[in-house]
């Protein structure tokens, strides 16, 4: 196989998440023509977590690697079932003896993928250094694989293009997740790397980052603790379609997509 297609969803927020993921993933593949499928689903349970449940049920929707963020340990349930199903991923920098793993390599048509996932510094956790963890696994990988996608679930720009930079040529794609909002400065470097800042968000974008207005609002206006819920409308599926070269690792395309659903209103969990 001479060029590779990856499709990478977007943060799954919530039951419209799921849904529009569940209804929309098989025909996007089909659409695309892909070979393999990414989501990041650190908030798929109601915006906070995901329960091995839900965990399973993305995977029957078609997708072959789940990845997350800081939101992975918010359903407790999720610890076990992370420490037995190696294609759901927490980030790698994480300290030693952290339940499950940061990175995975699968193989499809004959060709090895290998998946990182990795987290920010920048307004998030004290963690370990995603740059030096970055370092040691894709050095890893490369005695597999040339193809090498990575998760990078950071708050801010700049973190994310440095560590596009930094890795610039090592891997075939960074793909920024965490803010819900996505960029539009999607690209590929000179050596092959693809790079976009935020993939986006695949849940209600007649919200707040995917959480109900009202809550959110009153929340900034008075400082006070809100109960968060999901949206329910203008439900969309968001994310980006990667051709690679599967013999030199290379990205030769990356194309965002924003889609509209264009049904009722999801009921919220």
């Amino acid at each position: 196989m001479a060029h590779l297609k990856i499709i990478f969803f977007a943060d799954l927020v919530g039951k419209p998440g799921r849904f529009v993921l569940s209804q929309m993933c098989k025909s996007l593949k089909e659409r695309y023509g892909a070979h393999y499928v990414v989501c990041n689903i650190e908030n798929a349970a109601g915006g906070f977590g995901i329960t091995p449940e839900m965990a399973r049920k993305i995977f029957s929707y078609g997708v072959n690697c789940q990845t997350s963020g800081n939101h992975i340990w918010d359903r407790m349930d999720i610890l076990k079932y992370i420490t037995e199903e190696n294609r759901l991923l927490r980030p790698a920098n994480f300290p030693p003896g952290v339940p499950g793993n940061g990175y995975y390599i699968d193989e499809v048509e004959g060709c090895k993928i290998g998946i990182i996932n990795l987290m920010g510094r920048t307004y998030m956790k004290d963690i370990d250094c995603p740059f030096r963890v970055a370092d040691k696994i894709v050095s890893a990988i490369r005695e597999q694989t040339k193809v090498i996608l990575i998760d990078f679930h950071a708050e801010v720009t700049s973190e994310k293009q440095a560590l596009a930079y930094y890795l610039d040529g090592g891997v075939s794609a960074v793909v920024g997740t965490h803010t819900h909002v996505q960029t539009a400065d999607e690209t590929i470097s000179e050596k092959g790397t693809a790079y976009i800042t935020d993939v986006g968000m695949t849940g209600a974008f007649d919200s707040i980052i995917g959480m109900a207005k009202k809550p959110s609002l009153e929340r900034f206006l008075t400082g006070m603790p809100k109960r968060f819920t999901c949206a329910r409308d203008d439900v969309r599926i968001s994310g980006v379609v990667l051709t690679i070269d599967s013999e030199t690792g290379r990205a030769e395309e990356i194309e965002p997509f924003n889609l509209d659903y264009g049904r009722e209103p999801v009921l919220e969990d």
